[in-house]
């Protein structure tokens, strides 16, 4: 099962470690909009899912830390929220969160959907990247999906946008060209020490990483019926020798919303609930039971306070919020 992060600095059980000369290490921050396929990147990369996927922009809302361990190398992924304009509590956390990954980072990695037009004048990408300090990559996602004869064209485009340090047009879908670029952010990483042990795949405890589960689910579930209203929040973790047993509440703002989401005799529900926790069983190696409850809670993404809640730290702490069936 994943482990609680560490502290951001090398322990000493870490530096007892025998690594071979020139040992390289550092902090990588994933960039990009809404659905450029960040976190389908970052899985990809990682070699492992460490943090959801789904067809709908702005799934991710926190950093999620993903650790590409290699024999010469410790590369520590910094997933972010789609860079968009924040019309609400919840956007504004999660822009909060874009500006939070850029402190102290080795390089950055802007992902781009190749399959969309370009866009010269997109204020927020240009603010983004003006603020990052050290060398940026620009990875020109899904090229699987459009012609090659595009592609130049393309590519200039972007050369005259920023001072990249390189320019790699990947498939993160399929894998095509993300062995060069992590050959290139290994080279711009400094020499040093891995933050984490070497076993490790991602920082996040494992009642948010069930949160984010259930969450990509029910998203996947409903499709276009429920719109990004929905959170997670995990109420109860217990952990035992033979079971871990999760108890969740699914937020919606409307009660329409949970109609949908609990279905006829709460079939959606159901299997809501069976999908997560069979993908939940698979990665974390352990039998599970997971409970779940729907709650209205109107205009959640415009309360600061509920917003906060979501934050995975705050969530370790436990919440505190009238469960209701």
């Amino acid at each position: 099962m994943p482990k609680n992060p560490p502290a951001a600095n090398p322990s000493e059980d870490i530096e007892a470690q025998a690594l071979p000369p020139g040992f390289k290490s550092g902090f990588v921050a994933i960039l990009g909009r809404p659905n450029a396929g960040k976190s389908t990147l970052v899985n990809r990369l990682v070699g492992e899912k460490v943090a959801i996927v789904t067809p709908r922009p702005q799934t991710t809302r926190n950093r999620i830390q993903g650790i590409v361990n290699r024999p010469d190398a410790q590369i520590v992924l910094i997933d972010t929220p789609g860079i968009h304009d924040p019309e609400s509590a919840l956007g504004r956390m999660m822009m909060d969160e874009v500006e939070q990954a850029l402190d102290g980072i080795d390089a950055g990695v802007l992902v781009v959907d190749a399959a969309r037009p370009h866009d010269p004048a997109d204020g927020k990408l240009r603010e983004v990247l003006k603020d990052l300090r050290g060398p940026v990559i620009l990875a020109l996602n899904k090229i699987d999906v459009i012609a090659k004869p595009h592609l130049l064209p393309l590519i200039d485009a972007w050369h005259k946008e920023h001072d990249f340090r390189e320019i790699i047009p990947i498939s993160a879908r399929t894998g095509d060209g993300c062995g060069i670029l992590l050959e290139a952010l290994v080279n711009l990483l400094p020499e040093g020490q891995p933050y984490f042990p070497r076993n490790q795949s991602t920082d996040q405890p494992e009642r948010f990483l069930a949160a984010e589960i259930i969450r990509e689910k029910a998203i996947r579930a409903t499709r276009e019926e429920v719109p990004y209203s929905i959170a997670v929040i995990v109420n109860r973790f217990e952990e035992s020798d033979r079971l871990v047993r999760i108890y969740a509440t699914i937020l919606v703002e409307r009660y329409s919303h949970k109609g949908i989401l609990i279905g006829k005799g709460g079939s959606m529900l159901k299997g809501i609930g069976t999908d997560a926790r069979m993908e939940l069983e698979k990665i974390l190696g352990v039998h599970l039971f997971l409970g779940l409850l729907v709650k209205v809670d109107p205009g959640w993404r415009n309360d600061p306070r509920k917003v906060r809640q979501l934050d995975w730290h705050r969530q370790l702490e436990g919440w505190t919020g009238e469960e209701e069936t």
